[in-house]
């Protein structure tokens, strides 16, 4: 057994339908119906009805459902009391931040706020996108950093979070640079001959945006991907060693664009006018103050300098 399987269940109870759960728990939908099915063998019965549309629970299901809520309501009071209980905390900022951001923007980002804002102490818990959000949702983190695209939005009502734009990074294709200064491989849209390629693993929140620039093109790359990692520096990496094109914030590559050692890899112009890049909002969200379940004088300090800034 797993919690996940348990707030995946309570997920398709409310939206009845295992497509738009699989969204809001930022997996694909063939891995949401592989976790749904591990718990009704786990059960050891059928918890859903799979031959109606929408989707609806079985009796057992109906059963099942409310004593998951109630699992989950009695793990999470568990939670939140151990984490009053937690010495020294009280003015310890603890931050929920994607993998990506954690590792490129979070560490410059904090450096500089510690020169204009003063001194604080502060947490880094680096999370995949959806666990991060899920520690803002469970109270478990007073601030979510993360990225936000108008076409990947982050499942967080505004009547009870709120949020503030830190600045902006941008998507886009490097590969390692050669002896003559040029991208070892490049983004062509023409020819036949296939492209190796680095992705982020499927269901990640960057490899959403990768599709989204790749099937918007006019004719699609041929790429064969040798590499797969939910983390940007990890694609990073490989792409510095040669093994293929990889798409990657600005912020993460900033060092190797000054030493040429990564260049870009779009298409040339006479190549392609279409843009082979995304810009996403980096954003910062933190429970409305009235509702908020562990709230801190320093993270509300630190709030209203960023909302003054």
């Amino acid at each position: 057994m797993e919690t996940k399987w348990l707030e995946d269940f309570v997920s398709l109870a409310e939206t009845r339908s295992f497509s738009r759960s699989a969204q809001l728990r930022h997996v694909t939908q063939p891995a949401f119906s592989r976790r749904i099915q591990a718990l009704e063998a786990w059960a050891g019965l059928d918890l859903v009805d799979r031959s109606s549309y929408p989707t609806r629970l079985t009796p057992a299901g109906e059963t099942f459902h409310g004593q998951a809520l109630e699992v989950l309501g009695s793990l999470q009071a568990t939670r939140n009391m151990m984490r009053g209980l937690q010495a020294g905390g009280a003015d310890m900022i603890e931050f929920a931040v994607p993998h990506t951001l954690a590792f490129t923007f979070f560490p410059a980002w904090v450096m500089d706020l510690r020169k204009r804002f003063g001194e604080m102490k502060s947490r880094l818990i680096a999370l995949n996108v959806h666990d991060a959000v899920m520690r803002l949702t469970e109270g478990s983190c007073d601030l979510l950093v993360a990225y936000h695209h108008a076409s990947q939005p982050l499942q967080l009502s505004p009547d009870r979070y709120e949020m503030l734009s830190l600045g902006q990074e941008t998507l886009a294709p490097y590969a390692k640079a050669g002896a003559d200064g040029q991208p070892l491989f490049r983004l062509a849209t023409t020819g036949t001959a296939r492209i190796p390629f680095l992705g982020y693993a499927s269901g990640a929140y960057m490899a959403r945006l990768v599709d989204q620039i790749l099937k918007s093109t006019p004719v699609l790359p041929h790429l064969d991907t040798v590499y797969e990692t939910d983390m940007a520096e990890g694609l990073k990496a490989m792409a510095l060693e040669g093994h293929g094109i990889a798409f990657l914030p600005s912020s993460s590559v900033k060092k190797e664009l000054r030493a040429r050692r990564l260049v870009s890899a779009a298409p040339l112009h006479d190549d392609s006018n279409h843009p082979y890049d995304v810009t996403m909002e980096v954003r910062i969200y933190r429970e409305r103050p009235e509702l908020a379940r562990h709230p801190k004088a320093g993270a509300q300090a630190l709030w209203e300098f960023l909302r003054q800034g």
